[in-house]
């Protein structure tokens, strides 16, 4: 709550002045106080790990991943992706291509097919991330028993 000296100093404040006049320093003063290098670098990391987390919200969910190494061989059709990720939903598959799609990982492209066919095809931005999900995907296969008796025991301890 503001001290009574306060709220008399700007209640007695003409109308035009502004709302801060009667502090001793304006309230943004600290915005142009230096930055030591210190701060520098905690505001570097964080901008760092705000780019770093937004791309990997649009690249490491769980079907844009999988995704991404069914199409990293050849290029592919929806029905023939749907089928080798089985259980995903159509809608989850439309969704994700889109997004994948968006964030320039897969290109889309109408077939002159009767009926129309629709292909994807991997990027050579998704390229790059070819080897680090290949390598994500056999860890997965390695360890996913190890992880799934971690979470029995963990809910058999917790109940």
């Amino acid at each position: 709550m503001p001290a009574a000296d306060d709220v008399q100093a700007h209640a007695e404040a003409p109308i035009d002045a502004p709302i801060d006049a009667h502090l001793e320093a304006p309230i943004d003063a600290h915005l142009e106080a230096p930055i030591d290098a210190h701060t520098e670098a905690h505001i570097e990391a964080d901008c760092t790990a705000n780019a770093a987390r937004l791309a990997l919200e649009q690249v490491t969910n769980k079907w844009s991943v999988l995704i991404l190494t069914v199409v990293c061989t050849q290029p592919s059709r929806f029905n023939e992706i749907k089928r080798r990720l089985d259980p995903i939903t159509h809608k989850a598959l439309t969704e994700a291509l889109r997004r994948l799609e968006r964030n320039g990982l897969i290109t889309r492209t109408v077939l002159p097919t009767s009926p129309v066919g629709v292909e994807y095809a991997i990027t050579p931005l998704a390229r790059t991330l070819q080897e680090p999900f290949m390598a994500l995907v056999s860890w997965s296969q390695q360890h996913g028993e190890k992880i799934g008796n971690a979470q029995a025991a963990y809910d058999a301890r917790t109940g």
